[in-house]
């Protein structure tokens, strides 16, 4: 039986959601390419372009510039959605490699550019998949992805004399810190600035012809040493280097054990320090691990006590969600189903047990949590 409404034809017209000509415009553009919608073929054919949403900015590499044997700067234009940055602070970086999309996070280490290009200076590591990816075999065009800039290791504008002890690539945030202060800074306007810096080489400090050249001019008094002559920077050289260091605002960034010592002797002496980690302070641990297994695939890793389940399965191969690795961003959560990790920054024990915790797991961040026993992952 057909049933008739009763209610009137123009009032069922006023009832009915009204779409605007670029709404309806849009409707017919994506049927009339689907399977594919719009979006697909202007990411295709304008990457860069803006309003694709939060969080999803693209950039493509226009250069790769060679730095020392085994660094890199990359300069990237980003998409119009690119918010700027503070220098200082860093960005997260995600690149396909061989088919598999990774992140990982870089210092921002440009000034101030009319171009709008931003760079970040990459160090290849040893078996680090990314950073030689990006120094030895990336090539302008190669597109990327970048999350908003992020961190808190920034100049303090009030401060006027200034500590920055280096190591390594750790000059990359700092760098980004000193072009910005030296494009503004007027000549009445001058900062009064000690650049300790520590490489393992004279050829492998990273900047280093710019840093001597600022050193020259006059604008910062540049403390450098070369591990293979000079040994390891220790407080007790560094005291001698900065004999003012009390009435210096001070900014580290470097390797963990350069960090450390630092920041113990700083608090010995209730001064302020600001450091910049490119991983987390994680415990000395003894502990036995444990092995990985990854259910989806019945994979199984075994893993010591003191390394990062991130890390233990990415050496074995397994293909890894990974964001910041610093236990901040969440981009490496995964679900344990069974079994006990134990946090590395802090050393407290997370249990899942099938009946008793959550039927979909619980979720662990595997950048800064090991092993302490079997662990089922659902991965």
């Amino acid at each position: 039986m057909k049933i008739m409404s009763t209610i009137p034809a123009a009032t069922l017209r006023a009832a009915a959601p009204r779409r605007s000509p670029r709404a309806l415009l849009r409707a017919v553009a994506d049927a009339a390419v689907s399977p594919l919608s719009l979006d697909d073929l202007l990411d295709h054919f304008h990457p860069l372009r803006g309003g694709t949403g939060v969080g999803r900015v693209r950039g493509r590499i226009v250069e790769v510039r060679p730095e020392t044997a085994d660094a890199a700067t990359v300069v990237i234009q980003p998409g119009r959605d690119w918010a700027g940055h503070l220098p200082g602070q860093y960005v997260r970086v995600g690149i396909e490699v061989d088919g598999v999309r990774l992140w990982r996070c870089y210092s921002l280490t440009h000034g101030p550019r009319r171009d709008g290009r931003i760079s970040i200076t990459v160090k290849a590591i040893p078996g680090g998949v990314v950073s030689n990816h990006l120094v030895r075999r990336a090539a302008a065009g190669q597109m990327v992805h970048l999350a908003q800039p992020e961190g808190e290791f920034v100049l303090d504008p009030a401060h006027r004399k200034l500590l920055l002890i280096t190591g390594g690539s750790g000059i990359t945030p700092v760098i980004g810190m000193l072009r910005n202060l030296y494009s503004k800074a007027a000549p009445d306007d001058r900062y009064d600035v000690v650049l300790v810096h520590s490489a393992l080489t004279h050829d492998d400090v990273i900047f280093g012809a710019e840093l001597r050249a600022h050193a020259a001019a006059g604008r910062l008094r540049l403390v450098e040493r070369h591990t293979d002559t000079d040994g390891l920077l220790t407080t007790a050289d560094l005291e001698a280097a900065v004999p003012d260091l009390d009435e210096r605002l001070a900014y580290a960034c470097g390797p963990a054990g350069l960090l450390d010592t630092l920041e113990a002797f700083y608090a010995d002496r209730r001064l302020d320090l600001f450091t910049e980690r490119f991983r987390p302070a994680l415990l000395d641990a003894d502990a036995a691990g444990g092995t990985l297994t990854f259910e989806r695939d019945g994979r199984q890793v075994e893993a010591a006590g003191s390394t990062p389940i991130l890390d233990a399965a990415e050496e074995a191969g397994v293909l890894m969600p990974s964001g910041c690795r610093m236990g901040i961003c969440m981009g490496c959560v995964l679900p344990m189903t069974k079994g006990t990790v134990r946090d590395l920054r802090t050393g407290e024990l997370t249990v899942a047990v099938p009946g008793e915790t959550d039927a979909g797991g619980v979720p662990i961040q595997t950048c800064v949590s090991a092993a302490a026993g079997p662990c089922h992952l659902d991965h």
